[in-house]
Order: C-alpha cells, then structure tokens, then sequence
C-alpha cells in the first residue's frame, strides 16, 4: 500500500489547515455534518430524476457514533458517496471542492444561477480542519452506482493512502476519527462524550435539514422486581438510545400562521438566555439580489452588562441553516444593537475558515434593510402601545441617543426620542411636541440638567413658561450632544433656555435692553473685576424675569457637557464651558448691589461672591469655596 503525498502547496495549507485557520476547534464537527449533508443533497437531486436511486426523501440522514474505548468519532451518511478518484481529488488535493464543482455543473445543466443551488461546502477545506482534534483519519465511502468501497487514510500533512475496501452495505461515507488525547490545558476527550456532541449539533448544526442522529448515553431507573422485598430500590442503569439531536426545519423557515408567539418567545427564552418576554418579535424575508430570512426580537429590559465594554452584540448569521458567526456586528447598525435574533442567507461571502466574513456588499444591504424593519417597528409601537414604547425607551432610550451623538443618520433616529416636558411627564416625542406648539412659538425650547425637578425651578425658565410655551427637559448626559448633532426637527430649530435670542425682541426692546446694558456697565465691570477668571463674562441678562441671577455658558460646550467630562475624568483636558454670568437689572437684589458698588465696595465684593456662588448652585455646580461663601453670608447678616 503506496502512502501518497500532499502536494508541497498542499502541505502548506494543511499546516495552515490545523493550526491557523481555524481558530475554534469544536467547529470541526460543523464542517463534517456539512459535508455529509451536501453529500445527501447530491443524491437527493439525482434522485429527482433518477428512479434506480432507490431511496426516499424522509430516509436521508447522518449518524454520530462515540466510542470512549477505542477514542473513535464517527459521522456517517446515506449520501452519494465518492469513488476512488473522487477520494483522490476531493480529499487528496486540498481547496478542491466537490460541492463547489456540483453547484457549478447543476446549475449549468438547469440554466439558473449557482447561488440558487443550495449546497453548503465551498472551499472543500472544512474536511481538514478535523485534524485539530483528531491525529488519524479513516474515510470509507460507496458512491452511488458502484459495487466497491474504498478507503482514503491520513495521520495528516505526512500524507494519505487510498485502497479498495470490503464492501460498504450501502452507498454514503464514514468518516472515523481518531482523537487526541488530551494535553496539557488542550481537551480533546470531551468531544467522545456523547451529551458534548449533542451541544455542538445544538450550537452549530441544528438546522441541517436531514436528521442528525447519535447513540447517545442515557441513565434510568430499573424495572423493579416483583420479589423485592418492600422499600427496597431497584437502582439504576445504563443504556443508549438513538437520538436526533437536531431541529431540521428553523422557526424561521415555518409557515407564519404555523408559529404562535409561544413559539418564539421559547425559542427567544432558549437562544438569548433572556426569561423576560420579548418586547416585540419581527420576522422578515426577502428574496432577489439578496436574499435572506431574518427573525428579530426587542427585549423588553436591558441586561446588566448592555451599556458596559464587556457587551458584545450582533445578530447569528447562518449560511443554509449552519451557524457561521454567533455575534455578526455587521448585520445591524451601532445604534440598533440591543436587537437580537438570526438571518440565515445563502448569499453571503465566507471568508476559507467561515469564522470570519468577507466585508460584501451583502451585508451591507442586509444591515439597511434591517435597520428599516427596526425603525418601523419601534414607531408602530410608538404609536399603538403607547405603555410597551414607554418600556422600550426606559430600556434603550439611551442606545438611541449614544446612536445619534455617534454620527448616525438622524433621519432614522430623531422619530424615536423622547423626553419628559412641562406639559407632558411621561414622555413625548418632537413630533408631538411640534403638534403641540402654538403658531407663534418660534423655537423647540430645552432646558438641560441633572434632575427634572431642577430644571423646573430654573430661574431662565420662567420667561418661556410664561409665554405659554413648553420646555424640554433632557436629564441624561448625552442630551447636550444630541442636541447640537440633532439642530432641529421639522424646519423647527432646537433652542435652549439659556440663549438671549430664546424669545424674539422688538426694536423697541433691543434698544431697552441695550439701554440698561450701557446704565450699568460699571456694575458689570465691577463683578468681572471681583470674579477674574472665575467666569469669561459678566452681562445683564436677556432670559431672566423676576430672579435675580443665573450662570451660562458661550461656546459649544455647555454647563452639562462640562458636567459630563468632569465624571469621566476627563476635566484636566480642558473640557471646560465659557461660564457667563448674568445678572436681572430690573431685579431688587440688582438694586442693591448696584448702590454698594457706589457706596460700599467691600460690602460689594460680598454681593458678587453671594450672587456668582448662587449661579453655580442652581446650575448644579460645586462651590469653589463654600467656607468663604458661608463667611460672606454671615459677615452680611451682623
């Protein structure tokens, strides 16, 4: 028996095979239930013309047989099987793909399209890839046609045999491998424990449309003997039973009025490990350039890691019902992400390993037309379930926002936000909000801060409240930035209540405004003397009504936005507002301190300390010194 090489490029890549490639060993049992499937399916298609095949449809199917004593894994199959040659050139050159070559030719002789031929094996290197757990490999396979056996045997990149073998009692392949024992923190002998096997088809391979079955290990109790005296226990035993491991046909592949949403909030429960409901399930299919299926779920909370690093997210992808990548990022967008569910589509590009993808234009369509479904379905809610959309937004409110203050296309997001408001605790959205506004109001007012609450007694408030005019309040770090990303909405601008051009002036107000500005310009110049570069700057202020003082700030970084880096430690870089402090003219407290500008500099100081230090306390920020502020207090009190 002549052992036969590997050709030298071969080697190569058997090498590459077995240790680089591939970088998850237990996907070895994926490749080989996916050739042994595509080996059924080559018979399964002749026997659609072929009357002498002499098997049915519902006899198809591939058995896995552990045996712990002799360290063997054998996969097995009824599909057509290969002839010496066909061992030869599938098995011995590698990259030589049979089920690449059958799709080619079928779909040549029907005058369709490859990619409608749905056979899984591409590269024809999936084969290989059992050598990262198995050190010897026996092939003994029957063709269809043929009376002969034959089989091909290889320990590996030292080359392989090939010799005619006693007769297989039908056609089909076994594949027998031989596996490794363990070393050191590498485990191999679990893949001989038959519940480990009944996993990995469960993870990788549950939706091979043909049975999977495995003589599985199995305990139960014994039948108790009738002679055994009372209160004994019969015990007991052990025993094997053939067992189909897989689920053939995907839940996404049943005819819709055939699954209740028991169904899917099972098959939900199972997959996502989440035991809450799904807040909403979608399924899609689409067929043409690209075709897919895709079942989706929204959950209904936010699991404890969702907004941590050590969140990872993205859809299964399944290429003909086989798992190729549990988490695939590229199959939805950023903003999206707490979606969970599967697409299974046959047209997507593997990379040689099919653990990683070819960046394609596929995914690309597949991820937009996602995206679309999701957005339509969160603004169905938005509209019928007020209480359910309420729920999502408590959960991924923020997802949406970090998806908006990250770039994405506010056309899809800006529909979906929102916010508590002075008319509307619970939430509303901009749409409703502009709905609401009465014909005269020019902007969508907002107030940003810590707490709703807060934001209620801010002093800049009073004047839009008055008008009759409703303020947004956005409490969540990310709304500053939301808000300069998201500008406007409706050709209705975004105004905050901190700007001197929140309510339009008339000429006759500009020129009071400006009159009082130039009245007390030295009381102005006087508090920017006291405070230095406390503040950027100090001005009789457009916004105020009836209180007498509140801090701002210039510039695109605002109060909140300080607030924010000052949290991620992020303060030292110079994240830092442009504050501005602005005093009410008209007010009593004004008054006052303008006379001891006049009369009382000391007592002055005092005032513009007391005034600057209650801006930053009703703009939430720290005292820079609250002793000196106490003293001040007192001093003025005696």
């Amino acid at each position: 028996m002549e052992k036969k090489q590997f050709k030298a490029e071969s080697q190569r890549l058997m090498d590459l095979m077995i240790n680089s490639i591939y970088t998850n060993k237990e996907i070895f049992l994926r490749e080989i239930l996916s050739n042994a499937s595509d080996a059924i399916d080559k018979l399964a298609y002749k026997a659609l013309t072929d009357d002498q095949v002499g098997i049915s449809q519902s006899e198809f199917k591939i058995k896995i047989l552990t045996d712990k004593d002799k360290q063997l894994l054998t996969v097995s199959d009824n599909g057509i099987g290969m002839t010496a040659e066909e061992l030869e050139n599938n098995l011995g050159t590698i990259a030589n793909s049979g089920s690449r070559k059958f799709r080619k030719d079928l779909a040549a002789a029907e005058g369709t399209d490859e990619k409608d031929v749905d056979i899984i094996g591409q590269f024809g290197v999936g084969f290989y890839s059992a050598f990262m757990v198995a050190d010897h490999i026996t092939v003994i396979s029957r063709a269809y046609g043929s009376d002969k056996t034959y089989q091909w045997e290889s320990s590996g990149v030292d080359g392989y045999t090939i010799v005619e073998a006693p007769q297989r009692e039908s056609v089909g392949t076994d594949v027998i491998m031989h596996i490794k024992p363990d070393k050191d923190e590498e485990k191999y002998q679990v893949y001989l424990e038959s519940y480990y096997v009944k996993h990995l088809v469960k993870r990788y391979s549950d939706y091979i449309r043909y049975p999977i079955e495995c003589l599985m290990n199995k305990t139960r109790a014994k039948e108790k003997d009738p002679n055994a005296k009372e209160g004994e226990q019969a015990g007991w035993e052990d025993y094997q039973e053939w067992e189909v491991l897989n689920s053939m046909i995907p839940l996404w592949h049943r005819p819709k009025d055939e699954v209740t949403q028991e169904d899917y909030n099972n098959f939900y429960s199972q997959n996502f490990g989440d035991m809450a409901e799904p807040l909403t399930t979608m399924r899609v299919s689409a067929e043409g350039n690209v075709s897919y299926d895709a079942l989706m779920f929204i959950p209904s909370v936010a699991d404890q890691e969702f907004y941590t690093r050590n969140s990872e997210r993205g859809l299964r992808l399944y290429s003909s019902g086989v798992l190729i990548m549990d988490k695939c990022q590229d199959l939805i967008p950023e903003h999206f992400r707490f979606v969970q569910g599967v697409v299974d589509t046959p047209d997507v590009d593997l990379n040689i390993s099919r653990e990683m993808l070819q960046q394609t234009r596929v995914l690309q369509v597949i991820s937009r037309n996602l995206e679309k479904k999701i957005k339509n379905e969160l603004m169905r809610i938005q509209k019928e379930d007020r209480e359910k959309y309420e729920t999502f937004w408590k959960a991924f409110g923020l997802q949406i926002k970090f998806g908006l203050a990250s770039g994405a296309d506010r056309g899809v997001l800006q529909d979906l936000l929102m916010f508590v408001s002075s008319a509307k605790e619970k939430g509303t959205t901009l749409a409703e909000y502009v709905e609401r506004m009465p014909e005269d109001q020019p902007y969508i007012y907002f107030a940003s801060g810590q707490e709703t609450e807060q934001l209620k007694k801010l002093p800049q408030a009073e004047r839009i409240l008055d008008k009759g005019y409703e303020i947004l309040y956005m409490t969540d770090d990310m709304d500053d930035f939301v808000v300069q990303l998201l500008v406007g909405y409706n050709d209705k601008l975004l105004k905050s209540i901190n700007s001197e051009d929140a309510l339009p002036e008339s000429e006759a107000e500009k020129a009071r405004a400006e009159e009082k500005t130039h009245a007390n310009s030295f009381v102005i110049d006087f508090a920017k003397e006291c405070l230095g570069d406390k503040v950027a700057d100090v001005r009789i202020s457009k916004i105020l009504k009836s209180q007498p003082v509140c801090m701002v700030a210039d510039g695109p970084i605002t109060l909140e936005m300080e607030k924010y880096f000052n949290r991620q430690g992020r303060g030292s870089l110079g994240y830092k507002a442009q504050r501005v402090l602005e005093l009410n003219a008209d007010s009593s407290v004004f008054a006052a301190l303008k006379s001891a500008v006049i009369d009382d500099e000391d007592k002055a100081k005092k005032y513009v300390n007391l005034l600057y230090n209650q801006a930053l306390l009703i703009a939430g920020l720290p005292m820079q010194d609250p002793t000196q502020f106490t003293e001040d207090i007192c001093s003025l009190m005696v």
